[in-house]
């Protein structure tokens, strides 16, 4: 044996070590339950790896985002050979790790019921407490294919091996680019071989190592995400480092489920997605439809008050302006088929509103004292969307962008940007959102036209405005559209979760395209620079957004009732009447409750219906020209003259404050 040095690199820190030939990695980390893996040249490598010569050693924590995935991806392995041990029929698919958890698909004669699941977890933590080793082998393609003749979505795999491997869905965690893999599940007493399965790893040294997980749900899943390919069965499920994340998160995710907009929408009487329209087409109810009202009101007007000028488009255009835009190039996938008119003439439900805005831009001339030119709109959108992607009111086939474009000189742009992205944090914060960072998407190389130069100016302006709103910058390298970078506002709500909110997209290259110009103050014709943005992203998502983050408990004023007049007896629902008229008057939004229900359903009716104020009226309050109130958490103050109590409403109003 000989000596090998290497260094351990734990962030800044380096500490150079002498060990002999064939040292692992678990040798270098021994007794350091939390290291799960090492990173060596940028690669991630399971603990049994024996460091070369020279290498540096990074140690990969179980709580780290990698150390995650490998103990996700691990337990995904332990389920599929639960499956099998339970189904011998079940042919395998693909495993990889995802957001909070692991999936698994399998092709197998009927679907997984719920008992099914209790069976594969129990046997599942039969399979942990086994401790059988993972262990990493490199085969041939050859080989490979011999092996695991009975398992015909892992030869398809085989046969994908390199770039088709990573854009098939999961398939890259599978058999990656490289060489390939084989992972071996050996019994930790006599290192018999229990199950195996093709991936490129890395993995948990033991199954004992997986400290908690739990199967959650079944669903139906096309092999390698196309609907042309047969519908297997895919198991999801979750593991943590420790017993208590798994609680926590379990706990978070009973709490986002009472928070479902699709759950509330229907539970509050806000909005349906009927079947006789169609899968991913919403209609808003009355009391949705305030609310959305609301919401669009208020922008409306701080719109204007930004210098923002309203335009309308048409739902529908002829496809030559989507050639001329670049859309059908890059987008045909995501709109709807087009419908022969006009003797074979083809139009399109427009996915977008940026070509239309830019048409009437270039309506007339535009002289330089017009710019910045702001253009906005409410625009009904229309993106084909796969059935297995629509959710809700949050991925929609049919949705209303607030839509905004503005057109502006290069000199303008940098102070445009600044003011735009402050506009925008703003106006989310009225709406009740206050935690953000920002995302940078640059170009994709693949999936983008114009100049390398261009680029890189409105990337930089973009970065710049960023750095200038004090907020977390997270970099998201290639995932711009194909005309131009963008910033994206990551909003989180009262649970933790981070929506993309809005997004502002710096533009050279469509004024181009439509040849857009202006005249500058020296005579000459130039190019405009074109920004777009969407504040909202789209109405109806950001409604489900704003659900979901209040739980459906709207502050009053977008609550769609703001207050329900609750009468003791029947003999004072005239009284509450008259201020229920007062009240709109001032334009609040009122109700009486005059049913036949006693008072204390009336007031558990209110509650349910989150109500933000509950005015009560009996024989006392009438005599004393006042009201009572009960407020949405069930305190109560009583005797309220009622000028005072109609003005405690309209100031929650006006000022957006929770009651």
């Amino acid at each position: 044996m000989s000596d090998v040095r290497v260094t351990v690199q734990r962030d800044s820190e380096r500490e150079e070590r002498v060990v002999t030939t064939g040292t692992t990695a678990a040798a270098l980390f021994d007794g350091e339950r939390a290291v799960v893996a090492v990173r060596v040249g940028g690669q991630l490598k399971d603990l049994a790896y024996a460091p070369a010569d020279g290498e540096v050693v990074e140690p990969v924590l179980i709580s780290s985002p990698d150390g995650l995935d490998i103990l996700r991806h691990s337990t995904a392995h332990v389920m599929a050979q639960a499956v099998q041990e339970l189904f011998p029929e079940a042919k395998l698919g693909i495993g990889p790790p995802v957001r909070d958890g692991f999936y698994y698909d399998f092709d197998v004669a009927e679907p997984f019921h719920p008992e099914d699941l209790k069976r594969i977890e129990k046997k599942m933590q039969e399979i942990v407490k086994r401790g059988q080793r993972f262990s990493r082998r490199v085969t041939t393609d050859e080989d490979a294919r011999e092996e695991l003749a009975g398992e015909p979505y892992k030869l398809e795999l085989i046969g994908l091996k390199g770039s088709a491997a990573e854009a098939a869905e999961g398939a890259g965690a599978e058999v990656g680019a490289g060489e390939l893999t084989i992972y071996d599940n050996l019994d930790a007493k006599t290192g018999e071989l229990c199950w195996k399965d093709l991936c490129r790893g890395p993995h948990l040294p033991t199954t004992r190592v997986i400290p908690a997980f739990k199967l959650m749900r079944t669903a139906a899943a096309y092999w390698r995400g196309s609907e042309k390919n047969k519908q297997l069965q895919r198991i999801y499920g979750t593991a943590w480092p420790s017993r208590d994340e798994l609680k926590a998160h379990l706990e978070f995710l009973a709490e986002a489920e009472k928070r479902d907009h699709r759950k509330l929408g229907a539970e509050l009487d806000l909005f349906s997605i009927p079947e006789d329209i169609g899968s991913g087409l919403a209609v808003f109810h009355p009391r949705g439809g305030v609310i959305r009202r609301a919401m669009e009101d208020y922008s409306r007007r701080r719109h204007e008050e930004a210098g923002y000028e309203f335009v309308y488009t048409p739902h529908a255009t002829k496809g030559q302006l989507f050639e001329k835009s670049g859309h059908l190039d890059w987008y045909a996938d995501g709109m709807y088929p087009p419908m022969q008119l006009d003797e074979g003439q083809d139009y399109y439900l427009k996915p977008m509103n940026c070509p239309m805005h830019n048409l009437i831009f270039d309506a007339r001339g535009r002289s330089y004292r017009e710019l910045p030119l702001r253009m906005f709109e409410f625009g009904t959108v229309y993106r084909y969307e796969k059935s297995g992607v629509v959710h809700g009111l949050t991925r929609a086939r049919g949705f209303t962008q607030d839509d905004a474009h503005i057109y502006c000189t290069r000199d303008q742009m940098a102070g445009e940007l600044d003011s735009l992205l402050t506009f925008v944090l703003n106006l989310l914060r009225d709406y009740g959102l206050t935690d953000f960072y920002l995302e940078l998407s640059t170009k994709d190389p693949e999936k983008s036209i114009g100049s390398d130069e261009n680029w890189e100016e409105a990337t930089e302006a973009l970065r710049q405005a960023a750095g200038k709103q004090g907020l977390e910058l997270v970099m998201d390298p290639g995932g711009a559209a194909f005309y131009g970078p963008k910033i994206s506002v990551q909003a989180r709500d009262a649970i933790g979760r981070t929506w993309q909110m809005s997004t502002i997209q710096v533009d050279f290259n469509l004024p181009e395209r439509f040849d857009l110009e202006y005249t500058a103050a020296d005579g000459s014709r130039q190019r405009p620079v074109m920004i777009h943005r969407a504040l909202f992203g789209s109405i109806e998502r950001f409604f489900a957004v704003l659900l979901e983050h209040y739980a459906g408990a709207f502050p009053a004023w977008l609550a769609p009732v703001q207050a329900v007049g609750i009468p003791i007896g029947d003999d004072h629902v005239p009284y509450l009447g008259e201020f229920a008229a007062e009240a709109r008057k001032r334009g609040l939004r009122v109700e009486v409750d005059a049913s036949s229900d006693r008072m204390q359903k009336k007031i558990r009716n209110a509650q349910r219906a989150k109500v933000p104020f509950m005015v009560i009226a009996g024989d006392e309050d009438i005599a004393a020209g006042a009201v009572s109130f009960r407020y949405r958490d069930g305190s109560q103050k009583n005797g309220i003259p009622r000028e005072q109590a109609l003005a405690e409403i309209a100031d929650a109003v006006e000022r957006r404050v929770q009651v």
